[in-house]
């Protein structure tokens, strides 16, 4: 008769070990733990029949303290896989979201664009013949060249203003309290405290 209830026992700690670890999220393990719970009930009343079938009034103590026993044991064991059960998700989540962060701040800024040799030339050109417009003989060489010179640079200049444009850089930290710097060169829509995810050399929400 012993046998009987230690193998009841043994598989309601199965069945309920199985069913917490399919379900997820504290919720569902909490519903597993209820109904694991009312099943051990449900057992040990049943035990408890079995065990007044006894003929003898030892045996049938004992019949019942094993009944009672395997019933404890099962709740026990109901609730541990429960709690297992509820800190997982998050263990998980976590561990699988590394890369994942917090924008702390978005800052924009004006940059200046590259200069090209077309603007070089084309300010070169311009200083030359305004030079060339200076003096004469070796002075009027000297102001042509100086005007080459001056105008390639002011050319340069010009064309790095022409093309200069804005700026996006989000600041995202990491698990970790490591921060990382991403540019945009079109408002990407951060703000501080949306969550992202790292996506090859940029940012996604997540």
């Amino acid at each position: 008769m012993k046998h009987r209830i230690l193998f009841a026992a043994a598989l309601l700690c199965a069945s309920s070990s199985f069913a917490v670890t399919t379900a997820t999220g504290t919720s569902a393990a909490k519903a597993q733990y209820t109904a694991d719970t009312k099943k051990a009930a449900t057992q040990y009343e049943a035990d408890k029949k079995v065990c007044a079938d006894e003929t003898a009034s030892e045996a049938r103590l004992q019949c019942r303290r094993d009944a009672k026993a395997v019933y404890d044991k099962a709740v026990t064991a109901a609730k541990a896989t429960m709690t297992a059960a509820s800190a997982t998700p998050a263990t998980t989540k976590a561990a699988a979201c590394a890369d994942c962060g917090t924008v702390v701040s978005v800052s924009v800024s004006e940059r200046d664009g590259e200069g090209s040799a077309v603007g070089m030339i084309a300010g070169g050109v311009g200083g030359a013949l305004l030079g060339n417009q200076v003096g004469g003989g070796i002075g009027k060489d000297l102001a042509t060249v100086a005007g080459a010179v001056g105008g390639a640079f002011a050319g340069k200049k010009i064309e790095e203003k022409v093309r200069a444009h804005k700026v996006w850089t989000v600041t995202v930290q990491y698990p970790d309290s490591s921060k990382m710097n991403f540019e945009f060169k079109e408002d990407p829509g951060y703000k501080a405290g949306d969550a992202v995810k790292n996506s090859g050399a940029s940012i996604v929400r997540r």
